[in-house]
């Protein structure tokens, strides 16, 4: 069965004068903030997972809606899950940004016939130009049996 995600979007566009997020580096990157829980019932209940980005050419987001941006993959699976990150900023805008993504996963169950299971996610994201950030691994949540 596939995930779903939702996806908020807090959006700052600033400058900074550190090296890697000045305006004009096109490697985007991204860092862990929080999960909304750290036990969920399987099929019931969903995970926010909440990330913080920046982009020094502010190229992140796609404006076709069949792209995908966003790759996550749970730990117990093989292959990532990959899902569409509507624009950041507005086309050909060469500009910084920086904001908070919350990815809400919907439906995740257990894949044993275990009565819990242990999972973390690796999450990825692309840019317009192809550029991929670093990946990130989230704590462990622990998915149990209603």
């Amino acid at each position: 069965m596939k995930n779903y995600i939702f996806i908020s979007i807090i959006v700052l566009l600033s400058s900074c004068s550190d090296e890697i997020n000045k305006i004009g580096n096109p490697i985007p990157q991204i860092s862990f903030v929080s999960l909304s829980k750290d036990e969920i019932i399987s099929f019931n209940d969903e995970l926010e997972i909440k990330i913080k980005y920046q982009d020094g050419d502010g190229d992140l987001g796609s404006f076709e809606a069949d792209s995908l941006d966003i790759f996550v993959k749970d730990s117990r699976l093989k292959a990532f899950d990959t899902y569409y990150l509507p624009p950041l900023s507005p086309k050909d805008a060469n500009v910084r940004i920086e904001g908070e993504i919350n990815l809400k996963l919907k439906t995740l169950f257990i894949l044993s016939s275990a009565n819990s299971e242990y999972a973390f996610f690796e999450i990825f994201i692309k840019d317009r130009a192809g550029h991929k950030s670093n990946t990130i691994i989230t704590p462990n949540v622990h998915i149990v049996r209603p």
